[in-house]
C-alpha cells in the first residue's frame, strides 16, 4: 500500500499494542459496558425527562434506529481497517485528512469531558450507601468521586486483559440486577403512571416541538455512546475485521433493549415531580430502586450503577487512550504518546495525560455549577461531538464502499442505506440542536472542538504524512483491499 495510507510505525515493537487477546464474548461485553447501561439510565433520565418528558421511550426507539446505521458503519470499515484510532483513521481514508483528525480530536474531547460527568454520579451514588445528605455534597462527591476515578486508571494500566476480566464480571452483575429492578418496576402493585404505547409513538414530540424532539434525540446519542470502544480495540482483537464490529453490534441490541424498558419502568413508577428535581439528577435510580423495593434491597440498584460507572470510565479511559496513541504513533500529536509500556503493552504516557488532565478538570469543574447544570451541559456538548464523529463515520463507509453497494440487498441497506441514514440524522440532530444550547454547552462542545484546529495546523504545516491527500493509485489500492476482505 502507498505510504500516504500507511501507519507511522504502526508495526514498530515499541509502538504496538498487546495482539489477538480478545475474542467476540470480550468484546460484546466491552460494547456493553461502553454504553453503560444503568449509568447512562442513572444519570441521564431526569434530562431526558426534562426534554421530551414520558416521550423518552420514543427518543431512544428513533435514534436507536439511526444509531445502528452508524453501528453498521463501524462494523464495515473495520473490515477494511483494524486500527486503534477508528474514526481517526478510517474517515481519512475515505473522505480528506482533516476530516479524521477532526474525528478522532472529537472523541479524545467527548471522552475527557465525560470523566467530569461520569465521576460525579460516582461519587454520588458511592456516598449514598451511607448518607443521604452526603451524596449531595459537592465537596465530598469531588473527593469520592477522584478516588474512585484514580482506582479506574489503575486497572486499566494493569493491560486490557485484566480489564476484560474485569469487565465481564461487572457487566454480568450489573446487567442482571437492571433485569431485576425493571422487573420489580414493571410489575410493581402501585404504578403512579399506567403504560401507555403513545410513549413510542413519533405524536408525542407534538407538544414539544422540533426543539424538544432534537433535545431528546441528542441526549439519547448520549445513552448508546460508547459501545464502539470495540472499534479502538480492534489492534488486540481476534480476527479484528469481523469480530470486534460483531462485538459493537451485538452490544448495542443488548444496551438498547436495557433503554427501552428502564425508560418505561421510570415513567411507570416515579413521578414527574421526581423525574424533574434537579438534586435527583445523580442519582435517580437510587429513588427507583426505594419505590419499588424500600429499605437495604433497594439499595441493590446503586451498586449496578457503581459497576456501570466503572465499567463506563473503563472503557471510555481506553478509547481515549488508544485514539492519543494512535495519534502520538502517527506524530499527529506528540510522539511520547505514542508509547507503549513494554510489559503490559499498554499506552503509558497517554494514560498518564489524560488522569491528570481529567483529575484537573474534575476538581475544577465543582466551581463551575450544581451538579445537575453540569451534568446537563456536559451531556449535551458530548452529544454534539458524538454527532461529528458518528455522522462522518457514516458517510466514510458509504464513499468507501460505494463500488460495492449495488452488489447485493444486504450491502446495499448495511454499507449503504442504513448508515447513510445515520449520518445525515446525526447532522440534522447538530444544526437543528445549536440554537436550543446555552453559551455554556456551546462553548465547552464546539470550542473544544476548535482547539484541535491549533495541533491539527501545527503538524499538517511540518509536513506530517498524515495530511496527505491520498493519490487515484492510493485510493485504487484500498478499494482492492476492500475486496480482499470481504
Amino acid at each position: 500500500m502507498s505510504d500516504a495510507l500507511k501507519t507511522p510505525d504502526a508495526g514498530a515493537p515499541d509502538n504496538s499494542l498487546r495482539s489477538g487477546v480478545l475474542g467476540l464474548f470480550d468484546s460484546m461485553i466491552m460494547g456493553v459496558a461502553g454504553s453503560a447501561p444503568a449509568y447512562s439510565i442513572g444519570a441521564t433520565t431526569t434530562a431526558l425527562f426534562g426534554a421530551v418528558l414520558f416521550g423518552g421511550p420514543a427518543a431512544l426507539l428513533y435514534c436507536g434506529f439511526f444509531m445502528f446505521g452508524i453501528v453498521f458503519a463501524f462494523k464495515y470499515l473495520s473490515r477494511d481497517d483494524s486500527h486503534a484510532g477508528a474514526a481517526y483513521s478510517w474517515v481519512r481514508r475515505a473522505l480528506h485528512p482533516v476530516l479524521g483528525y477532526l474525528s478522532g480530536w472529537a472523541l479524545v474531547v467527548s471522552a475527557l469531558i465525560f470523566m467530569v460527568i461520569a465521576t460525579f454520579p460516582a461519587g454520588s451514588n458511592l456516598l449514598s450507601l451511607f448518607s443521604t445528605s452526603a451524596a449531595s455534597n459537592k465537596t465530598l462527591i469531588t473527593i469520592f468521586g477522584t478516588v474512585f476515578f484514580l482506582l479506574m486508571v489503575s486497572a486499566v494500566a494493569a493491560g486490557v486483559t485484566v480489564t476484560v476480566k474485569v469487565q465481564i464480571v461487572m457487566s454480568c452483575i450489573e446487567v442482571f440486577l437492571l433485569m431485576l429492578f425493571a422487573a420489580l418496576a414493571i410489575f410493581h402493585a402501585h404504578h403512579v403512571k399506567a403504560f401507555s404505547w403513545h410513549w413510542f409513538s413519533p405524536s408525542v414530540f407534538h407538544a414539544h416541538g422540533s426543539a424538544g424532539f432534537v433535545a431528546g434525540a441528542l441526549l439519547a446519542a448520549f445513552y448508546y455512546w460508547g459501545w464502539d470502544v470495540t472499534a479502538n480495540l480492534n489492534e488486540e482483537t481476534k480476527n479484528a475485521r469481523k469480530t470486534s464490529g460483531t462485538g459493537g453490534l451485538l452490544g448495542t441490541i443488548c444496551v438498547f433493549l436495557l433503554f427501552e424498558v428502564f425508560t418505561v419502568a421510570t415513567n411507570l413508577v416515579l413521578t414527574p415531580a421526581q423525574l424533574t428535581n434537579t438534586k435527583n439528577a445523580a442519582d435517580i435510580l437510587a429513588i427507583l430502586g426505594q419505590a419499588v423495593w424500600h429499605g437495604t434491597g433497594g439499595k441493590l440498584i446503586v451498586l449496578a450503577v457503581l459497576l456501570s460507572t466503572v465499567a463506563t470510565l473503563e472503557t471510555t479511559l481506553i478509547q481515549v487512550t488508544r485514539t492519543l496513541f494512535t495519534m502520538g504513533r502517527d506524530n499527529t500529536l506528540p510522539k511520547a504518546l505514542g508509547k507503549v509500556h513494554q510489559i503490559r503493552k499498554t499506552p503509558l504516557v497517554a494514560t498518564g495525560v489524560v488522569t491528570v488532565v481529567s483529575v484537573l478538570l474534575f476538581v475544577g469543574s465543582q466551581y463551575v455549577g450544581s451538579i445537575s447544570t453540569i451534568l446537563n451541559d456536559g451531556f449535551a456538548a458530548i452529544g454534539l461531538q458524538i454527532c461529528i464523529y458518528y455522522g462522518l463515520a457514516g458517510l466514510a463507509v458509504v464513499v468507501l464502499y460505494r463500488r460495492h453497494l449495488f452488489k447485493s440487498v444486504g450491502n446495499f441497506i448495511f454499507m449503504g442505506l442504513w448508515p447513510l441514514l445515520g449520518a445525515i440524522f446525526m447532522g440534522y440532530v447538530f444544526v437543528e440542536v445549536i440554537p436550543t444550547l446555552n453559551s455554556t454547552t456551546l462553548t465547552v462542545g464546539l470550542g473544544a472542538m476548535a482547539l484541535g484546529l491549533i495541533p491539527m495546523t501545527y503538524y499538517w504545516i511540518k509536513g506530517n504524512p498524515y495530511f496527505d491527500t491520498p493519490t487515484k493509485e492510493d485510493r485504487h489500492a484500498v478499494i482492492v483491499e476492500l475486496e480482499q476482505n470481504l
